[in-house]
């Protein structure tokens, strides 16, 4: 399998604020990898169930580095033979070994000639300048009882989500196609606070259940 919205509320409101960072076992700030790239007929929609896109600089990652979709959304600089390209992630490549990634046609071709399939790559993430806040989407067949929430148009990884019930915070659990769930419904349609792998937080309020509508927080987590 490989990767898959736009901004509609008002009346949302938001913090952005430092907090402890989250334990993150999986790719690390700071960290230099090297693996194989390879390409495919990317379109944008796959496992991180993403909306299509004309956008070149989107992959898929390997199965272990992707980690549960921690990595959707994930921007990394990739290095290859003959240059360098930023890409999204948008997909999981199960048959790629960890360090690999699978790249957009596009994409490739700027790293490396099309011509050699498979050629050897270094890549890091960052943290890179986009426009807007981010966005928050519940999933289709969402209600009060039953919801799945995924953030999009988010500058750094996710790391959590959590929605408030009552007077206290709960962490959903995030599954491999990259939504949020709340199984019971706790939480649908309540305060959204979602942290990031740096361990900045973001709270927005006003985001509805509204099924296949991308609504819009009021702000975006800071560069890194």
């Amino acid at each position: 399998m490989r990767g898959r919205p736009l901004a509609l509320l008002v009346g949302a409101t938001a913090l952005l604020c430092a907090t402890t960072a989250p334990a993150y076992a999986g790719v690390q700030p700071g960290t230099t990898y090297s693996g194989e790239g390879t390409f495919y007929g990317a379109t944008g929609v796959g496992n991180c169930l993403y909306d299509a896109t004309t956008d070149i600089g989107i992959a898929a990652l390997n199965h272990a580095d992707y980690e549960n979709a921690r990595m959707c959304g994930a921007y990394l600089q990739v290095t290859g033979p003959r240059g360098e390209i930023t890409v999204k992630i948008v997909d999981r490549c199960p048959e790629c070994r960890p360090g690999d990634i699978d790249l957009g046609e596009r994409a490739f071709a700027r790293i490396a000639d099309p011509v050699a399939g498979r050629v050897p790559i270094t890549w890091k993430l960052v943290s890179p300048d986009i426009g807007g806040p981010v966005a928050y989407r519940y999933k289709e067949g969402s209600s009060q009882w039953w919801c799945g929430i995924q953030v999009r148009n988010h500058r750094n990884p996710v790391a959590t989500l959590e929605v408030r019930t009552g007077s206290t915070w709960r962490q959903l659990p995030r599954y491999e196609y990259n939504y949020f769930v709340s199984e019971n419904g706790a939480g649908c349609g309540s305060d959204i606070r979602v942290t990031d792998i740096y361990g900045q937080t973001l709270t927005d309020t006003g985001i509805a259940v509204r099924p296949n509508v991308d609504q819009a927080g009021r702000a975006q987590f800071s560069k890194r």
